[in-house]
């Protein structure tokens, strides 16, 4: 099948190569060896001359530069499998045109259509995310020094893993999580030996604390929020991450004018063969129901394009293996339903 593929930014790979897993690993690889040289070189009779320390800029730029050999690696199977890449914003005409907008501004017509636009971090009403002091994880993986005090707000994945990253370079690192343990879609043994390490490397951990505002003052960012008792409590630190999940992002995608219908969380809905309330129209990964996993969407898009070849592919839903990369790390076999 002769293929395109409609790509918003300028580098392929999505959320998980550009600003998602393959970034976030680079940073937990570094800032583990940079913890190994403080605390444990000495132990294995290592000697280094002189302090050991950060340079933070350093860091990042191998971190991007990991990014930029993983993306390059996608754009080079692009070209080798002859499929022709748009860059810019592609939105419905009807249900086989695709306006597409941008640095290659075009038309195109399409027998099948797969979206597959993925997920934005998600936030609270009341936050206002200024990227600089008040962050997302994008911006927590390119910060240009190393934060006092990080206030983080979710015990998930995403603020577990960047928090001890920044923990582990020398921050006082707070986590505020709403639900009364940190990594609560997990099992509840996980959990508690992770909460274990985290208050043994000195986190300050804050369960079953609603946050109800943050505010910036200048360099200082003071976050509010009722504790289990009802009572307010007050955090400030220098940064502020959040991170309270990811949101299917199909802004722009003008699904109405295929006659596509999107769920009243605002996924995609499709059947159990991925295939939207539009015969020729499917959609994978983080924009339809189900883990946002990299590996989970994949898998999808595989099986969506077995669909189309006329094929009968399946998935098992019930095993999805979800990974937490701190250290140690936390590995669950997630048994879910789709929804």
């Amino acid at each position: 099948m002769k293929t395109a593929l409609i790509e918003k930014y300028a580098t392929l790979g999505g959320t998980c190569l550009n600003v998602g897993c393959i970034p976030s690993k680079a940073l937990l690889d570094s800032s583990h060896h940079y913890e190994d040289a403080v605390k444990h070189f000495e132990e294995h009779g290592i000697d280094i001359p002189g302090e050991v320390k950060v340079n933070l800029k350093q860091m990042i730029a191998r971190k991007q530069s990991v990014v930029d050999t993983t993306t390059g690696g996608i754009e080079f199977l692009m070209k080798k499998n002859k499929i022709d890449v748009y860059q810019g914003v592609g939105s419905f005409v009807d249900a086989t045109h695709i306006k597409i907008t941008g640095k290659d501004a075009t038309e195109i017509e399409a027998k099948n259509t797969i979206i597959a636009t993925g997920s934005k971090p998600s936030s609270l009403p009341f936050i206002t995310i200024d990227k600089e002091r008040i962050i997302t994880s994008t911006e927590a993986l390119k910060l240009k020094e190393i934060p006092k005090h990080m206030i983080v707000i979710g015990g998930g994945v995403i603020g577990l893993e960047l928090g001890q990253v920044y923990k582990r370079l020398g921050a006082e690192v707070t986590i505020v999580e709403y639900m009364d343990r940190i990594i609560p879609t997990m099992d509840a043994s996980l959990s508690k030996e992770l909460n274990k390490v985290f208050k043994k490397a000195k986190f300050k951990m804050e369960v079953s604390h609603k946050v109800k505002s943050v505010e910036r003052v200048g360099d200082e960012v003071i976050v509010k929020a009722d504790n289990k008792k009802g009572e307010e409590v007050t955090f400030k630190g220098d940064y502020c991450l959040v991170s309270v999940g990811r949101r299917p992002y199909t802004e722009g995608l003008n699904a109405e004018a295929a006659g596509v219908k999107l769920t009243d969380r605002g996924q995609v809905e499709t059947n159990n063969h991925l295939q939207t309330n539009i015969k020729n129209i499917y959609a994978i990964g983080d924009v339809v129901k189900g883990a946002m996993l990299a590996h989970k969407a994949s898998e999808e898009g595989t099986m969506v394009a077995e669909i189309i070849a006329g094929q009968k592919p399946h998935i098992d839903y019930n095993l999805i293996p979800g990974v937490v990369y701190t250290w140690p790390k936390s590995l669950l076999l997630v048994k879910q339903k789709k929804n």
